[in-house]
């Protein structure tokens, strides 16, 4: 990236001017290896010193046999689906329910709403 914006690269918004642009170096690199150091410094404090903040706390209960506990919660990312399994009490329209909700994410993502003349900024 470095050296495709020093050397010079393609201009697709035609913009003649250079009073408006900004260096691609050090002003983004320097920019982006900060947000970058303080992301890394922020996810290895939570790491090392709070592994358990984000999780549930019943995760550290020494698993028992005999005992049942008394609300299984899945972890965050699993809790839609978890919920539409719950919610349906067939489970083999629950699993339909589950795939037709992601499935909508598809036709949500060709819906095209920017008026945009031409179709060489669109990805």
């Amino acid at each position: 990236m470095l050296a495709l914006h020093q050397n010079a690269s393609g201009n697709p918004e035609g913009i003649s001017s250079t009073s408006d642009r900004i260096r691609f170096y050090p002003y983004f690199i320097v920019k982006d290896a900060i947000t970058i150091f303080w992301f890394i410094l922020f996810l290895s404090v939570l790491i090392f010193f709070a592994p358990h903040v984000l999780g549930d706390s019943e995760n550290s209960i020494p698993a028992n046999a005999l005992v049942t506990p008394a609300a299984i919660v899945p972890e965050w990312y699993f809790l839609p689906f978890y919920a539409i399994l719950r919610s349906i009490p067939n489970k083999l329209k629950g699993v339909i329910a589950k795939f037709s909700a992601l499935l909508i994410l598809i036709p949500l993502s060709l819906i095209q709403t920017i008026n945009i003349r031409s179709n060489r900024y669109r990805p």
